[in-house]
Parts: structure tokens; C-alpha cells; sequence
């Protein structure tokens, strides 16, 4: 492996927390751990009580789980295959920047950065697409299919933008090839220039409603040769009928690769 590849694959292991990912620290789970008025007290003084909390390997592995600590949940196949595609279109010379609707913490954006950064390309960025205040709540009434996801009541899944500005810069990959794009993707995504050319989409909305969001102001941006990539595909039934019911209407015939049990990708034709 040659410098660019050694970093990457530390960068990889890094963003999945997978050197201390046997003993990461979680937020305290109060029963039986520490006396009601005791956890009281310590909040009333602003200390955050935290322990100990053991991943399961595997879990992280293949992107199952929702660390305590790690700044991606992906796992590492998916990680691996974002890092493919980005190599394949900068080696082909398809035109355009590279963009995640639905960042979290950060983990896939900044792996994104990081390649660029691997192999001295300075004349891409890549944008990072979210409310940064979480998912939004199902609309179903305009779509039915997100009925019962129930993604908004989890506070977990709500990261501020500085905290993901922050994430980058402890890697040292915030800087002016990073664009970040607040907003619920029906509002913010439109405002996208028209002229603007992606190479590369990924999407993790995981509702019908934000995946077709993205599909609709992203798809038709991506250059031919490009790729769409798609998170919550395989394990989010809602989020595998926007992905058809969009191929379906626009006609794209190009196969849909699976990564693991959640991705999948295309190739944008020409």
C-alpha cells in the first residue's frame, strides 16, 4: 500500500472509531448505575455523567449499529466502496463535485474530503446536505409510505452544523473545498445552482420524501459516468420505493449495484 492508501484506510478506521471501539464512552444510562438524587445533583452542576460502553465488532463492521462515539455509522463495506467510486470517477475524469444529502456527523463527507485530499485534487469540493437539526416528520399525506417512521423523535440523529464543521477540522479537511447546505432538502436542494455538475450523489434521507427530494434536485445534475449511491436502501422499504418509483418515471435502466445489506449504487448513462 502507498502513503495515499495507508491514509485512507486510517481515515476509514478512524471515522468508524474502530481503534477504541471496544471501549467507547456513551452517555450514562441512570437505572441502577448511580442513585436518583446523586444524577441530580450532578446535572444541576452541568457534569455530564458518562460510561463505559463496549461496540459489538461486527455490528460496526457492517454498519449496524449507532455508535456512541464514531463519527459514521455506514460500516466499513460502505465506506470502502465510497472510497471506490470517488477513485473511479477521478481516474475516469467525469466532471463535477461530489455531494451526501443526510451527513450525521460527518463520517462519509469527510472520507470524500479525504480522498480528494489523498490524491491533490483542488478542484472539486464536496457539499454537505442537512438540517442539522435531524429528520424531518413524516408527511403522510403527500407520502404515505413514510407512515411509521418515526426517525424525528430520535435526538441522536440530530447533529449541529458546528459540531459537523468541527468534525472536519479534527481531520484537517475543513477548508474551502468543503460547502455545507443547511435545510429540509425540499427547501435547501433547489437552491443548488442550475449550472452546478456532480460526479457523485450520495444519499442517506432515509425517508420516501427525502430520498425523492434528493433524487429530483440531484439526479439530473450528475454527470454521465457518475454515480448515485443510496444508504438506506436495503433496509428501509420507504426509501427502496422513492429510489423505483423515480427510476421508474424517468426511465433509468442503469443496473442497481448492491454494497451490503443497506447500499446500493448506479452508474449515471450518458
Amino acid at each position: 500500500m502507498d502513503a495515499a492508501a495507508l491514509y485512507l484506510d486510517l481515515l476509514k478506521r478512524t471515522l468508524m472509531n474502530w481503534p477504541y471501539a471496544d471501549w467507547e464512552v456513551a452517555d450514562l444510562d441512570p437505572a441502577g448505575l448511580l442513585r436518583p438524587e446523586l444524577l441530580a445533583a450532578c446535572r444541576a452542576r452541568g457534569v455530564r455523567v458518562v460510561a463505559p460502553s463496549p461496540a459489538d465488532p461486527a455490528a460496526r463492521l457492517e454498519g449496524r449499529d449507532w455508535p456512541a462515539t464514531a463519527h459514521t455509522m455506514v460500516g466499513r463495506a460502505r465506506l470502502d466502496d465510497l472510497q471506490l467510486r470517488v477513485e473511479d470517477l477521478l481516474r475516469v475524469g467525469v466532471p463535477g463535485d461530489l455531494i451526501e444529502t443526510g451527513v450525521w456527523r460527518g463520517g462519509s463527507a469527510i472520507l470524500m474530503r479525504g480522498v480528494l485530499k489523498a490524491h491533490g485534487v483542488e478542484d472539486r469540493k464536496v457539499w454537505a446536505a442537512d438540517s442539522f437539526r435531524g429528520l424531518p416528520a413524516p408527511d403522510v399525506t403527500n407520502y404515505p409510505a413514510d407512515r411509521g417512521i418515526e426517525l424525528h423523535k430520535f435526538s441522536y440523529l440530530a447533529v449541529p452544523l458546528e459540531r459537523v464543521r468541527e468534525n472536519f477540522a479534527r481531520y484537517g479537511l475543513l477548508d474551502d473545498q468543503v460547502v455545507f447546505l443547511e435545510g429540509w432538502f425540499k427547501d435547501s436542494l433547489p437552491r443548488i445552482p442550475v449550472a452546478q455538475r456532480f460526479a457523485l450523489a450520495r444519499l442517506d434521507g432515509d425517508l420516501y420524501e427525502s430520498t425523492t427530494d434528493a433524487l429530483v434536485n440531484l439526479e439530473p445534475k450528475v454527470s454521465a459516468g457518475g454515480w448515485l449511491v443510496i444508504d438506506d436502501y436495503g433496509v428501509i422499504e420507504a426509501c427502496r420505493q422513492a429510489v423505483h418509483d423515480y427510476r421508474d418515471r424517468i426511465g433509468i435502466r442503469s443496473p442497481v449495484v448492491p454494497i451490503d445489506h443497506s447500499g446500493v449504487c448506479w452508474r449515471k448513462e450518458g
